[in-house]
């Protein structure tokens, strides 16, 4: 009897019901198996790093936070970086600017120095000139200078001084012999030229004294070597004066 219903409770009506379960062979489960493995390794792995790291103080919300505060002290010393550049480079302008203007006073006073002397020797030589008993009405040419200012640029400067009792004012013109070297060669040039329509520039008309300034130009590859001034009064064919100044 109680074999029979143990049969009947699990093969009869009132049994469990059946359940059809699908069979995985052994070499599919090995892989599942060593994948379960490995995930908890590497979990097992982190939680010891974590713990190691947190042990020996270096936790990574520390270590981020120090990043951070690593990464803004950069920004704030790039950027004060580029503003001590700046005021360096405004500081080197304006010592620039100061020695700059420093060197140009110390020309000006030079050049004020050198004209200042220019004077008193002018007014010391005027002085004797005006109290000059003569009465030959002597002529003379005082501080002629030609200096070469650029290539192919000279620029010649001179004082025409009438001595004496100065009775009639002295009217004629000056003239120019500039001698070069071009390439070996030796040549001059007559100034002012035959058809030169400035040659009104040096005629001469004064009782006292007559200033002369201006300039001539050579070709760039010219040497000038010396340059002759001749002055002539009006109607005479010879020279009344020549003064002869060597530049090289």
């Amino acid at each position: 009897m109680r074999l029979d219903r143990r049969l009947k409770h699990r093969f009869g009506i009132a049994a469990a019901p059946l359940a059809v379960r699908r069979h995985m062979p052994w070499y599919w489960r090995l892989p599942l198996l060593v994948a379960i493995l490995l995930v908890g390794g590497l979990a097992l792995s982190w939680l010891f790093y974590d713990a190691g790291a947190r042990f020996v103080g270096l936790d990574r919300g520390a270590t981020v936070d120090e990043v951070q505060r690593l990464r803004e002290k950069l920004v704030s010393l790039e950027r004060e970086n580029i503003s001590l550049r700046s005021d360096g480079a405004q500081s080197e302008r304006k010592m620039q600017i100061e020695q700059a203007t420093q060197n140009d006073l110390a020309k000006t006073v030079k050049t004020l120095q050198d004209e200042n002397a220019q004077l008193k020797e002018d007014l010391t030589f005027f002085r004797k000139q005006m109290s000059s008993d003569k009465s030959d009405g002597d002529l003379s040419i005082y501080r002629f200078k030609v200096e070469n200012t650029m290539p192919g640029e000279y620029r010649y400067q001179l004082l025409l001084l009438q001595g004496g009792q100065r009775e009639r004012e002295f009217q004629g013109k000056v003239q120019f012999l500039v001698n070069f070297t071009r390439g070996g060669e030796k040549l001059v040039m007559t100034l002012p030229a035959t058809k030169d329509a400035e040659a009104l520039a040096y005629n001469l008309n004064f009782k006292y004294y007559q200033r002369l300034e201006g300039a001539f130009h050579v070709e760039t590859n010219a040497q000038v070597k010396k340059v002759q001034i001749r002055v002539f009064e009006n109607g005479a064919v010879q020279p009344k004066l020549m003064q002869t100044v060597n530049l090289s």
